[in-house]
């Protein structure tokens, strides 16, 4: 008899959404319910609106760890949201896993869709899927919109006087914030309409049925402190300091937190953290632009570098066993944690171009299978940055000392020794190459 009234519960529930229009609000990069575009512009429609997550399996396929991080932070960060939603407006994020075309498939079976919205996205594979999303639900009638969110400008938003990207960054660091003084802050109080969400508590989807596990990651909070931002010129280059940044790389990665209301914030604290979020719109709208870095130099002539690419080196510069103190205590960190000091990633990066001359790619690679803040904009254009073959680059023989940057940096080994217990015991490595040596053979190579 039960069995009997479930299967009847679900006919009238199936049939309930087929009368019924909804909006789906789409969330990807957007894992948040503040100030959220796509989110305020789908509670605005007049419909009931579903929230959607979809893991998708193109991407968790390329995944070969199965304790991946940046998946165990999604499904936090869902969670949260959920037990907000379920505790007050008796709603939730469906939580789906497969292709995106083939769940808007099955949604469009289920529900009467009057709307998808969602916030854009800027990455190839990004721009690829939701063309051919939008094309599905294209042939059944229903609209698809997008909306700019991670970003304060974007596309088209800053041109050269000529209409054309900028390729250095300065200029267009002083163009963004020309233009952000003298124009209106919008902020989208999404917050305040969730009454409008569907009520309706989807099934939960556990991290094990997306075949990956949790491993008990401790993530930064969302929410930066404003001590640290005012600070933040002065703590930032120094990686013993355990409160000198902000981490919130993986919350703008996921869009746990608004790039509006920290930018906001950044203006008004300390200029020095606000350039670097502009860095990071820099970076992409480069990739918007010239796409093709993905693949290889932003300035094809060093196509022609000839890399050593010796895998025995590329294999103790990964593991943090180069003999380079500074060097490898940020590949451990990398290898535990997720996370590396933005200076250590420089001098890591420098070395193994400059010293090790292994093709920036692999590292880029590397860095995107370990960086729990990841983001192929920003790792694909300071790699270039780092290797001398991107726009607006470090000179190609501009060569980081790791033994003077530690002086510098790392005065009292503090950060050093926090990875490196075996420092100073012969169970350290002797230097894997000489600095005279690998710098020489390195300002060669890029001559030629």
């Amino acid at each position: 008899m039960s069995e009997k009234i479930t299967k009847l519960a679900d006919a009238v529930i199936k049939s309930t959404r087929k009368e019924n229009p909804v909006t789906v609000c789409w969330m990807r990069r957007d894992l948040r319910l503040e100030d959220n575009h796509a989110l305020w512009q789908a509670l605005r429609s007049g419909c009931p609106v579903l929230l959607l997550f979809i893991f998708d399996t193109e991407i968790l396929g390329a995944l070969r760890e199965k304790e991946d991080r940046r998946v165990a932070f999604i499904f936090s960060a869902i969670e949260k949201m959920n037990r907000r939603l379920r505790q007050q407006y008796n709603s939730g994020v469906l939580c789906l896993q497969g292709k995106p075309e083939e769940i808007f498939e099955k949604l469009l079976a289920d529900y009467q869709i009057g709307a998808v919205c969602c916030n854009e996205d800027y990455e190839p594979y990004a721009i690829t899927r939701d063309r051919k999303v939008e094309q599905l639900l294209a042939r059944r009638g229903v609209p698809f919109r997008q909306y700019k969110d991670q970003v304060i400008f974007h596309k088209e938003d800053i041109l050269t006087a000529a209409g054309k990207p900028y390729i250095v960054y300065t200029p267009y660091s002083r163009a963004w914030l020309l233009k952000y003084h003298v124009g209106e802050q919008v902020f989208y109080p999404s917050e305040e309409m969730l009454d409008n969400l569907l009520h309706e508590i989807p099934p939960v989807l556990s991290i094990e049925e997306t075949g990956f596990h949790d491993p008990g990651f401790c993530f930064p909070p969302a929410e930066a402190d404003d001590g640290v931002i005012a600070t933040y010129d002065r703590t930032r280059d120094f990686p013993a300091l355990q409160d000198g940044v902000t981490r919130m790389g993986v919350h703008l990665r996921f869009g746990t937190v608004s790039i509006r209301r920290l930018v906001l914030r950044a203006s008004l604290l300390n200029e020095a953290y606000l350039k670097e979020l502009i860095w990071r719109e820099f970076f992409m709208q480069v990739l918007w632009h010239f796409p093709y870095v993905t693949e290889g130099p932003f300035r094809k002539k060093y196509e022609a570098v000839l890399w050593e690419n010796n895998e025995e080196d590329f294999y103790l510069w990964c593991n943090g066993n180069t003999g380079y103190p500074l060097v490898d205590a940020g590949m451990r960190e990398l290898n535990a944690t997720g996370f590396m000091h933005n200076r250590v990633r420089m001098i890591t990066a420098s070395f193994l171009t400059k010293h090790l001359l292994i093709d920036w790619r692999w590292g880029e690679s590397r860095f995107a299978e370990k960086l729990l803040d990841y983001d192929l904009a920003a790792n694909n254009g300071n790699w270039q940055w780092v290797a001398g073959t991107g726009c607006d680059a470090a000179p190609w023989f501009r060569i980081f000392n790791p033994a003077e940057q530690q002086k510098r940096f790392d005065p009292r080994q503090e950060y050093i020794r926090r990875w490196i217990p075996e420092l100073g015991t012969p169970q350290y490595p002797a230097p894997v190459i000489g600095h005279t040596f690998a710098r020489q053979r390195a300002l060669e190579r890029y001559n030629v």
